[in-house]
């Protein structure tokens, strides 16, 4: 099956990758929803339109909606309280959105890691175990058991 392309506008893709780059131990996750994250925990993603969201301590999140008059983000009707959208003005300019980058890294990196969410590998059967007869003895066994004759090779 085919991968789903992405609706964000290339852009703004192009900036997010140029802001990650400033992190040379951060790599880009997600095909159709962008994001970054550490010790299993997001710290940015790009909206489907293309918006940049980064989770933030809280000094560093009030400052920040209080400086760029932005709002927390709001996915499938609940408010995410760590996540302040970046405005669309911002996400150009590298030097002014890289530092607060760098404190969403060092926040995550912080917390306790997430436990993964992996299911283990299913148990294999174990091997049926097999009587010392041969198949074709197995067969005439079963054969007589049923009702059939069993037939010799002469």
């Amino acid at each position: 099956m085919a991968k789903a392309a992405s609706e964000i506008p290339v852009d703004r893709l192009a900036a997010y990758e140029r802001l990650i780059a400033t992190q040379p131990d951060v790599e880009r996750k997600g095909a159709t929803m962008p994001y970054t994250s550490r010790n299993g925990h997001m710290f940015s993603f790009l909206t489907k339109t293309g918006t940049l969201v980064l989770r933030l301590p809280t000094p560093d999140r009030e400052a920040f909606l209080e400086r760029y008059g932005t709002t927390l983000h709001t996915a499938h009707g609940k408010i995410m309280q760590e996540f302040v959208e970046v405005p669309d003005a911002l996400l150009t300019k590298l030097k002014e959105l890289q530092p607060y980058f760098v404190r969403s890294l060092a926040y995550v990196g912080a917390l306790k890691p997430k436990p993964t969410t992996r299911k283990p590998a299913a148990k294999q059967p174990q091997a049926k175990r097999h009587s010392t007869k041969s198949s074709s003895a197995r067969s005439r066994a079963r054969d007589t058991l049923n009702g059939k004759v069993a037939r010799s090779k002469k």
